[in-house]
């Protein structure tokens, strides 16, 4: 059993010199007992089914499996690890989907390293972490707001939008979805007709313009 008074924390990131600086800056802190890292979605598997982890912080866009895929996975194999979210993309984009998947919280890579670190404390003590931000944004989507139109699509809705406007074709998003061309097929027809659009040049510019992926 790990004690709850240490952190065995799990990084996951595919940028090794980002690792390294987390790693350096959370190593100042004792209650951070030890860090291991994981370079993609496969290693990180790998790695929380042959140890025990206080707290996990994963970022979503890494080879392999990733995204919401990978937090389904990791909640249905690991239910009780907590999960802090630390991502390039911004909070009133992803965090919502990502919290209702199982996530313990969402953080941007622009976030000061003390703020993540209050963060990992938090989750790890099975709390729930909000920016000031993502409260607000909880609070209108509870009060029903109107949505954005992507927040209409389920999570596989989502995640196919996000790779096809990432470049990727339908016969390429099968592959990496284990998916047949069909099924995938039909995923983009409904994303179109809940968005309202009629191609994937449209479903690209809007993505960008969200900030849902790079440009």
């Amino acid at each position: 059993m790990i004690s709850t008074d240490t952190i065995h924390l799990l990084i996951a990131d595919d940028h090794p010199i980002f690792r390294q600086g987390l790693k350096t800056a959370f190593s100042r802190f004792p209650e951070f007992e030890k860090i291991d890292e994981a370079e993609d979605g496969f290693q990180l598997l790998e790695k929380i089914r042959k140890e025990q982890y206080s707290v996990l912080l994963l970022d979503i866009s890494m080879p392999g499996p990733n995204g919401l895929e990978l937090l389904k996975q990791l909640k249905k194999e690991r239910p009780e690890l907590p999960v802090l979210i630390l991502s390039m993309y911004p909070e009133d984009r992803y965090a919502i989907r990502f919290m209702k998947a199982g996530a313990s919280g969402y953080l941007t890579k622009e976030s000061p390293p003390s703020q993540i670190i209050d963060a990992l404390r938090k989750v790890s003590q099975g709390g729930k972490f909000m920016s000031p931000r993502l409260t607000e944004k909880i609070a209108y989507e509870f009060l029903d707001h109107e949505k954005a139109p992507h927040e209409t699509l389920s999570d596989r809705e989502f995640q196919v939008l996000c790779m096809i406007a990432s470049g990727k074709t339908v016969t390429g998003v099968a592959q990496e979805l284990n998916l047949s061309v069909n099924t995938i097929s039909t995923h983009r027809s409904r994303i179109l007709n809940k968005m309202k659009m009629k191609n994937n040049a449209q479903l690209t510019h809007y993505a960008i313009q969200a900030g849902l992926v790079e440009d």
